[in-house]
């Protein structure tokens, strides 16, 4: 969310009286490394607007060189991309805003995004991504909680599909999703709360984390598990320093059992902030400059996959949304892993 229209909400809501006393780490300002993005997608159909939001990645493990991107274009549905930057798809099932997937086995790879047509009824719209025909085959919806859709992350608890629904108004709505022949099915399995303005999220399955981005405040850490406590902690606090409000996109850049990286976008300084895991130590901050391809400002969502890409991403894939593609409608660019660890030389 753009910067202006938050201060009147965070000063207007109270907060989270049931979260425990923050623990956030003490920063001092750090170095901003630039990178280049190395491609980009082709703009989203809605020009002239704060439209294109958030990404997500399939990995094609014979060969990576065809993966696909899903995105959204909150104001009109979902796109699928080839890493050329061309849309193989386009679902115009309307505003939805956030989106992630996850393969489940026999069930194929889900792609589950937040709907929020109706701003009162949030709900949670899924797809399957057909890998071979590069298509999203509708499957249906399931609730999303009470109040707007805006964010949305996913997880397995065994053979199951768990949805975080992050609601505009800070409330996280755990949904387990039962997919079979027919429609899916959603039962809201227990709620969290934030104070304010919510939105990105991600989840770190070897460690069963939630992460959730309250925009104004910094990133909680919650048990992502079910039956697991409600109360969350503020790990990273929006200090102005290594993370400047609003605080948007997060993702995962996991290595080995434990450590890798959190990946926060910093919206109030167009930057994205690495935090070590798996105790949340900053460890540096990089900007996507503008070389063969334009900068990213007032970045949204993010996502990043590990492995092989292809020779222009040999170690992960780093999508960011682009806020501002002037003269062009926005869209998200592509960077290398690589050069974002050449660049940064975080701790490893």
């Amino acid at each position: 969310m753009r910067r202006w229209l938050l201060g009147a909400l965070a000063a207007a809501l109270p907060l989270p009286a049931a979260a425990a006393p923050p623990e956030a780490a003490s920063v001092t300002a750090s170095v901003t490394a630039a990178v280049a993005a190395k491609g980009e997608t082709v703009p989203v159909g809605t020009a002239a607007a704060d439209a294109a939001d958030d990404p997500a990645i399939w990995r094609n493990p014979r060969r990576p060189a065809r993966s696909l991107i899903v995105a959204t274009d909150k104001k009109a549905g979902l796109y699928l991309y080839g890493l050329e930057g061309k849309v193989r798809d386009f679902s115009p099932d309307g505003r939805l805003n956030n989106v992630d997937l996850i393969g489940m086995g026999r069930r194929g790879v889900i792609v589950v995004a937040s709907d929020r047509n109706d701003e009162a009824a949030a709900r949670l719209r899924l797809y399957r991504l057909d890998t071979r025909r590069e298509k999203l085959v509708p499957l249906g919806t399931v609730p999303g909680g009470v109040g707007e859709a805006y964010g949305v992350c996913l997880t397995r608890a065994g053979a199951a599909l768990h949805a975080f629904s992050v609601l505009k108004d800070g409330t996280v709505a755990q949904v387990r999703v039962r997919l079979g022949q027919g429609r899916p099915k959603g039962r809201i399995v227990r709620q969290l709360k934030l104070a304010t303005q919510t939105e990105g999220c991600v989840v770190d399955p070897r460690n069963h984390t939630l992460y959730v981005g309250e925009e104004d405040r910094g990133i909680w850490a919650f048990d992502a598990r079910a039956r697991g406590s409600r109360r969350g902690r503020l790990v990273a606090a929006a200090d102005g320093a290594q993370l400047v409000a609003d605080v948007e996109g997060l993702a995962l850049a996991p290595r080995g059992r434990r450590g890798g990286w959190l990946i926060a976008s910093s919206q109030g300084d167009n930057a994205y902030a690495l935090f070590r895991l798996p105790g949340l130590k900053p460890a540096g901050r990089f900007r996507i400059a503008a070389g063969a391809l334009g900068a990213t400002e007032e970045t949204d969502g993010i996502a990043f996959h590990p492995g092989s890409f292809g020779p222009d991403y040999p170690a992960g894939l780093f999508v960011a949304q682009d806020g501002d593609n002037a003269p062009a409608a926005q869209n998200f660019k592509l960077v290398s892993w690589a050069d974002v660890l050449a660049a940064v030389k975080p701790a490893r």
